[in-house]
């Protein structure tokens, strides 16, 4: 879900700035693509990354940069389009239950991986990193969708009580 808030933000970060103006908004949506894909491939190019691990902590890492990738490529066209076609939001949320799998994995794979962080110490933290923003963003969906929940049923309900 980590990534499925990335874009979230930078979707409703871009709002703020008028359209003709968004260019210099994608300079800083491109620092912070290389904020979060640079360690990735950090250790991932490391040697000893490919060390032996019990849990596939390095295909899991694969994983998370090739949909790092698409996430940055998701914000770049979302902060471009105004308005945002249906489709693009269905291909959205789409990718956020696949963000949202992949995250459970991740934590999965890391809590089950403790012997790991003696063999393939950055790979071990980065995941442990990797599910902490997870369980993160989840959680703030969580309350996000609580709250949405609440103001439509509140909505729905003065709706029949005036009806």
């Amino acid at each position: 879900m980590f990534l499925y808030m990335l874009i979230f933000m930078g979707y409703h970060s871009s709002r703020w700035i008028p359209l003709n103006q968004r260019l210099k908004f994608q300079i800083v949506n491109a620092v912070f693509v290389a904020v979060v894909l640079a360690p990735q491939l950090y250790v991932m190019g490391r040697p000893k990354s490919s060390r032996y691990c019990r849990q596939p902590l390095l295909n899991n890492l694969s994983a998370s940069v090739a949909l790092s990738i698409v996430a940055s490529g998701l914000s770049v066209v979302f902060t471009l389009l105004d308005p945002v076609p249906q489709g693009l939001w269905a291909a959205y949320h789409a990718f956020g239950l696949l963000s949202c799998g992949h995250g459970l994995c991740t934590a999965i794979l890391t809590l089950t991986a403790a012997a790991c962080a003696k063999t393939t110490t950055e790979l071990y933290y980065l995941s442990v990193a990797l599910t902490v923003a997870s369980a993160f963003s989840t959680g703030f969906f969580m309350v996000r969708s609580g709250l949405w929940l609440t103001k439509r049923q509140a909505v729905t309900g003065t709706s029949r009580n005036n009806g």
